[in-house]
């Protein structure tokens, strides 16, 4: 069933267009509310929906980073670019740190490409005060879902990851130039600031809604994590990568990402394919879903404990402290 679902490739680009022209159907609307000056808070319900759009856009430029979208390569490739300067992320170089990702998700002796800071007990333990404060401001989601989300996707996707190559570094350069053509554009048509007051919000909504996707399918209690020399890709796939099970609308526009466990097992199976694979294979009918009600508890998580393997909070960390 997974050889299965993985050759399957959509042949279609009509459901790729559908959702640029929705989001962007949105922006008509925002513009319209902006240029005639409706209260202001019309418009952020307007960019909640586009924000909507722009984490749907970005699992499709995610599978064409995996090359799993479509049958061709090169229409992977196009489609990439496009849906990458549309969600302000390069594609070549996101393709290159998310490959990374995948080849050392879970991997304590391999950390710090393309994941979440996260540091071991020990490690917090052993680290001076000023590493402990910045540790514990990085990991407050008021600040990773806020201002880290809004950095990631504004400032530092404006850069080449650590180790790019020329591919990589161009693809930056390529998004980066496209971006500033669309400003320049919107500044000469729209104005600066309309173009501001429309695309700012959906950016800082959907760079909040996508990071905390990306936190809650490998940071969550029970998560599996090792060192290298007994680290264990399918461990790492059906342990250390959840099933967050979302309500039918909220699946849709999440592109069945939640379904990231089995993403992990076979990551050429294209997005539209997940939930039939997951319908079909007995084997994942076992893996014990995320709500967004757990989900909500793993904000507490901030370390990951070696002894009991499991993700702890700072709070229990003080707690072990003083047995």
């Amino acid at each position: 069933m997974l050889a299965d679902a993985g050759s399957s490739k959509l042949k279609m680009s009509k459901p790729v267009w559908y959702q640029a022209i929705g989001k962007y159907a949105y922006s008509d609307l925002s513009i319209h509310t902006v240029q005639q000056e409706y209260p202001y808070w019309i418009t952020l319900v307007l960019a909640v929906v586009a924000a909507g759009f722009m984490v749907r856009i970005f699992i499709l430029f995610h599978d064409c980073c995996h090359g799993s979208f479509f049958a061709s390569r090169r229409t992977n490739t196009i489609l990439g670019y496009v849906s990458g300067i549309l969600t302000f992320t390069p594609f070549a170089d996101w393709r290159h740190a998310h490959n990374l990702h995948h080849a050392t998700a879970g991997d304590l002796d391999r950390r710090g490409v393309g994941d979440i800071w996260t540091m071991t007990t020990a490690e917090y333990l052993a680290a001076p005060p000023r590493k402990r404060l910045v540790y514990r401001i990085y990991r407050n989601p008021f600040v990773l879902f806020g201002p880290g989300a809004a950095l990631l996707f504004l400032f530092f996707q404006r850069f080449a990851t650590k180790g790019a190559g020329k591919r990589e570094r161009r693809s930056v350069f390529l998004t980066n130039v496209a971006l500033l053509v669309i400003v320049g554009t919107a500044s000469l048509t729209i104005g600066f600031q309309t173009y501001l007051l429309i695309q700012l919000p959906v950016i800082l909504i959907g760079a909040s809604l996508g990071l905390w996707l990306f936190y809650i399918q490998h940071q969550f209690e029970s998560v599996y994590w090792s060192r290298h020399e007994s680290w264990d890709p399918m461990k790492v796939a059906l342990e250390g990568s959840s099933y967050f099970k979302l309500p039918t609308i909220l699946q849709w526009f999440t592109g069945n990402i939640g379904l990231h466990h089995i993403h992990h097992v076979r990551p050429s199976i294209p997005n539209y394919n997940l939930q039939r694979c997951h319908d079909d294979t007995p084997a994942f009918h076992a893996i014990k879903p995320v709500t967004i009600r757990t989900s909500i508890k793993s904000l507490g998580l901030a370390l990951y404990d070696e002894k009991q393997q499991k993700l702890i909070s700072f709070r229990s960390l003080a707690a072990l402290a003083t047995r």
